[in-house]
């Protein structure tokens, strides 16, 4: 393995591993600042906000990626994350923390700037393979950080944020020590028109053959946000887990995903096609979720997790065939779409799930995760339709 990608996986690592150390720990620092015992539309609306801001600006980002060089806008995105995990450290009120999270928004090109970076430096038959190593060190990320920030916060719940403050600021000096640039930035003066946010997303959208990826991408971006809104809460109040258990669970996760994301999807894409693999990663994720929609006891959580994380074996997969579908010189621009339809999804889908489970928080808290399915199923007919004629791999390196 080149040191470019020893690089970027150990940036990714530590990027989860900043946001693992305050996920289980958010709503206490929410229900600290507000006063409130029903935090999820504040959660929510965080989430939301972050998204909103992402949106506007990852498109940017990835474009001015493509044009100026990979290595300054993850510097760039990096500085601004451990910038709002200070903010969130010493917030006293609710417009501070919601500050932190908008320059957060602001600045998060990590992931699709990193992805365009692999893909710069990868040849196309490798591609599913470093995509998953990609994804199972944001796994690994996941195993220590969560289980150490909800330690951490149990103890003081701001101590979780200074932590995640300190990982981002070593992740910045590793980055901008090492981390050489990935392509040969553009000499031509960028147009005040390129800034323009939607003018990538109407670039996408004006192909037919890329709407139904893009599309899919929204979906299954919407499912995640539920777990980044409701998993804290629900294991609150379903199984009366602290903030130790509620970061336990997912650093236990975290162990399993690595596990399939580091072993699986080279695999799984040889024996079943990358489009069938996408379809059985859904199918997993489906069967999960349903499970823990009804069960009762807190261990039961455990047993159903490595179906949960099958769920994403199909992701390197899709990651794989949407960068197959534009060529060399656009995929800064095509990864920040993507992106952008991330972020799109992810500022509905934390207002309408952190909606839903306030609804359903005191009778079933569990029902929250049968919403989730009905979402997936949806993307199972639109990966059918986006992947039913791909772009020649030989046309990616033309």
């Amino acid at each position: 393995m080149n040191r470019p990608l020893i690089v970027i996986y150990l940036c990714v690592a530590l990027d989860a591993m900043g946001i693992g150390l305050v996920f289980p720990i958010l709503p206490a620092l929410v229900r600290e600042v507000t006063h409130s015992s029903s935090v999820a539309p504040f959660v929510g609306t965080m989430a939301a906000l972050y998204a909103a801001m992402q949106f506007v600006f990852a498109p940017v980002l990835g474009a001015l990626s493509d044009r100026l060089g990979r290595r300054p806008v993850l510097l760039l995105s990096l500085a601004g994350a451990t910038v709002n995990y200070l903010l969130l450290a010493v917030a006293p009120s609710l417009w501070l923390l919601l500050l932190g999270r908008a320059i957060a928004g602001l600045t998060s090109a990590n992931m699709s700037v990193a992805t365009a970076y692999i893909t710069d430096i990868s040849p196309v038959a490798t591609r599913a393979r470093r995509f998953g190593w990609f994804n199972a060190m944001f796994g690994v990320g996941f195993i220590v950080g969560p289980v150490l920030g909800g330690a951490l916060g149990d103890y003081w719940v701001r101590l979780p944020f200074i932590a995640a403050a300190m990982l981002n600021a070593a992740n910045f000096l590793l980055a901008c020590c090492t981390l050489s640039e990935s392509r040969r930035p553009s000499h031509e003066p960028i147009q005040l028109a390129a800034l323009n946010p939607l003018r990538p997303l109407r670039w996408a959208l004006s192909t037919k053959r890329l709407l139904p990826l893009i599309l899919t991408f929204f979906i299954l971006s919407a499912t995640g946000e539920a777990y980044g809104v409701c998993w804290a809460l629900w294991g609150a109040d379903a199984f009366q887990w602290n903030g130790f258990w509620v970061g336990l669970s997912l650093g236990a996760f975290g162990v399993c995903q690595t596990l399939v994301q580091g072993f699986l999807p080279g695999p799984a894409s040889r024996v079943l096609g990358e489009r069938r693999a996408v379809l059985v990663g859904i199918a997993c994720a489906c069967l999960a979720l349903t499970a823990m929609a009804f069960i009762r006891q807190g261990w039961m959580v455990f047993v159903v997790m490595p179906v949960f994380a099958l769920g994403s074996i199909g992701t390197p997969a899709l990651q794989a065939l949407a960068s197959r579908q534009v060529n060399v010189a656009q995929q800064g621009q095509f990864q920040g779409v993507l992106m952008s339809a991330v972020s799109l999804a992810s500022i509905l889908a934390p207002l309408t799930f952190s909606a839903f489970y306030y609804s359903v928080q005191s009778d079933w808290p569990g029902a929250i995760w049968l919403l989730v399915v009905a979402v997936y199923a949806i993307a199972w007919p639109l990966v059918l339709l986006g992947t039913r004629s791909l772009r020649p791999a030989q046309a990616v390196t033309a």
